[in-house]
């Protein structure tokens, strides 16, 4: 009976756009709204991938993790605001963006013009958290998804999928850390502003973490 079970999915948000998304500038714990065509974005994101027969399905979700930054809970918002209901969510620190530290609010032209061989994938945001402490702190979250998704696939509780709604670096570094690369190696997954990515599984094995799709809908810049 198990088998027949279909494989469970780890669906990845990340929040649509803000002024400072749209300026490049480094944007982690600082609380700033979605712009206008950010919210535009969402919503048209929506009606694409949430909702019965669609990807994100409200009653399939079994858990709904959301960071506490406004862009990104807004972003929840939207996403089911045409919905019958909003799903049950959390607000968690867990998915939050990487904290960048002393280098907050900056381009990663004003950082080099302070560190020239800056390279966040490698050395991580002084003042804020290192690689090893992003690594971990994402590395937890998958664990605590895939639970649920051994809960579901193994055990027949837990409805099907898991829900993030987070931030650009967060989510690359998720999406990586997924498919079991090292964390250096989210620099190669471009993850736009509103998008939707999917993770899952390959040959209807848990042992086999995959990326099934990056960047769903998104307005490509």
């Amino acid at each position: 009976m198990a088998r027949s079970r279909p494989m469970p999915r780890l669906f990845v948000v990340r929040h649509g756009e803000t002024e400072w998304s749209l300026n490049g500038r480094h944007t982690g714990l600082t609380d700033i709204p979605l712009t206008e065509r950010g919210e535009a974005q969402v919503r048209e994101i929506a009606q694409h991938v949430v909702g019965e027969g669609l990807a994100i399905q409200p009653n399939n979700l079994c858990t709904v993790q959301v960071s506490p930054r406004l862009r990104a809970h807004r972003t929840f918002h939207l996403l089911f605001e045409h919905a019958e209901k909003l799903p049950d969510h959390v607000l968690t620190e867990e998915v939050r963006e990487w904290n960048y530290g002393d280098y907050e609010g900056l381009t990663k032209q004003d950082i080099k013009q302070l560190n020239p061989n800056w390279n966040i994938w490698f050395d991580g945001c002084p003042g804020g958290e290192s690689v090893e402490q992003m690594q971990a702190r994402v590395d937890d979250v998958i664990r605590k998804v895939r639970e649920y998704h051994r809960q579901y696939k193994e055990e027949g509780i837990h409805t099907r999928d898991v829900l993030i709604v987070a931030h650009g670096h967060f989510n690359r570094v998720l999406i990586s850390r997924w498919i079991n690369f090292p964390l250096c190696l989210g620099t190669h997954f471009n993850v736009e502003p509103g998008s939707v990515a999917v993770l899952s599984y390959n040959h209807n094995s848990l042992d086999e973490p995959a990326l099934n799709a990056l960047n769903l809908f998104a307005t490509i810049a």
